[in-house]
């Protein structure tokens, strides 16, 4: 597959201070483990990292959520039950990941003939 143009679906959950996010494999299976509960979590998500976004909003940088963080935002820190909270309560947003442009090898230098 080539790099880029990829969709990249997350389940955004609005917490008491802070955004958190999930990544999902596609939306497809999201709801099919919603109404389905044998299938395994891991079926579903990309990774079983929980990120936050510290107040930047769903365009911020997402950065893996400290366990004590969990614990104060969800009750427990068991990223599971966190994970399966997020994708039952939050919202799905589909982000395409846009193909790079431009030169990717900066150790070119300037490209003037001499």
């Amino acid at each position: 597959m080539p790099r880029g143009n990829r969709e990249l679906p997350k389940v955004i959950y609005k917490g008491t201070e802070d955004d958190w996010t999930v990544m999902v494999d596609s939306v497809e299976d999201l709801e099919k483990w919603k109404t389905d509960p044998t299938i395994p979590l891991a079926q579903v998500v990309s990774s079983f990292n929980v990120f936050v976004t510290y107040r930047q909003g769903v365009t911020g940088l997402l950065n893996v959520a400290p366990k004590f963080e969990l614990e104060n935002e969800f009750g427990t820190s068991n990223t599971d039950i966190v994970i399966s909270k997020i994708l039952r309560e939050g919202k799905v947003e589909k982000v395409v990941n846009t193909e790079r442009q431009g030169i990717t090898n900066v150790t070119e230098g300037a490209m003037v003939s001499h």
